[in-house]
């Protein structure tokens, strides 16, 4: 609905990672850097860690785009809490080799030859794991195992290993000593600060095809960047509603009032998500409020209901005319 209202090509603050919309921040182009440095060096692992929603799929698709996919086989995998042979499966899988009955001796020679065939043909396999703070210690040794693996002194496999910050304490355990060992490369992704928080919102309105309306208030920015804390997806989340916040208020000023409000929504939503329990809080201190309160936030919620029926009227209007 906002990106007809402001005349956007598209939606610019979608979650699902798109890589015309990457932003390249202080912090991002670092671990880029670190991710080409991998790829050049093709083998061991790889390590980047981030806060949830910091853009670490957005790296590795940006990345994606942009290497030779001819010289590559790469498979990603998204891991919960899982044994070692279960990963063997999953690679092996992700390769499309056959898993069915097979025992991990038989999924080991597999992939080894599979590895083989690759490398004789050009190619480096590359496995990217994400959310690999799920991954147990005995997995992560099974990766391990398969960085042994070599052709003609060259190793045949590479790993790219994606996880939040306590993956990084996970990778300090002595009995990880070895895996440590095989990290080529490891940076952790973190926020952007508020200049760059500005630059983010405006290169992802500039990319939805924003021409400056809605305008933003310079206090609009620092409060985004306060109550994202830099960090891109929870940007993305707050920027959606606020510009759906405009729209409803027929706004084309965003205003650090407007951004305030609807991250004062967005952390309510987020309260009375966590449990019943607190819900039922929440509804106790609402029936608490004095009768004008209450009026007051009935009136504010109607008001807002006339708001959309009055714009999905208008569309209606704009849609019969159109097909007249």
């Amino acid at each position: 609905m906002y990106a007809d209202y402001y005349h956007l090509k598209t939606m610019p603050f979608q979650l699902t990672p798109d890589c015309q919309f990457l932003f390249e921040s202080a912090e991002h182009k670092r671990a880029i850097s670190h991710l080409i440095y991998g790829l050049t060096q093709g083998e061991g692992f790889i390590v980047i860690t981030g806060e949830i929603g910091a853009g670490k799929t957005m790296l590795v698709e940006r990345l994606w785009s942009e290497i030779d996919q001819r010289k590559f086989v790469a498979v990603r995998i998204l891991t919960t809490q899982i044994s070692g042979d279960d990963i063997l499966k999953m690679v092996a899988s992700g390769f499309r080799l056959s898993t069915e009955g097979a025992d991990k001796a038989t999924l080991l020679r597999r992939l080894e030859h599979f590895f083989a065939e690759m490398q004789a043909a050009g190619k480096q396999c590359l496995l990217i794991v994400d959310e690999a703070q799920n991954l147990p210690a005995s997995a992560l040794e099974e990766l391990r195992m398969l960085s042994n693996f070599a052709v003609g002194g060259r190793a045949p496999f590479q790993c790219f290993l994606l996880g939040q910050p306590q993956f990084r304490q996970m990778l300090s355990d002595p009995g990880l000593e070895q895996l440590q060992q095989r990290v080529l490369a490891s940076y952790h992704l973190g926020p952007m600060i508020q200049l760059e928080t500005r630059e983010y919102v405006e290169h992802r309105m500039k990319t939805a095809g924003w021409s400056g309306d809605p305008s933003f208030e310079d206090a609009a920015f620092g409060a985004i960047h306060r109550h994202s804390s830099g960090i891109p997806r929870r940007i993305n989340s707050l920027c959606s509603r606020v510009l759906l916040a405009g729209y409803l208020d027929e706004a084309h000023c965003i205003s650090e009032l407007i951004v305030n409000s609807v991250a004062e929504e967005l952390s309510r939503d987020l309260v009375a998500g966590r449990s019943q329990s607190e819900s039922r809080s929440a509804a106790n201190a609402i029936s608490g409020q004095s009768s004008d309160r209450k009026i007051a936030s009935l009136e504010r919620v109607v008001n807002r209901h006339d708001r959309i029926i009055k714009r999905a009227l208008m569309i209606a209007v704009e849609l019969v005319e159109t097909l007249k």
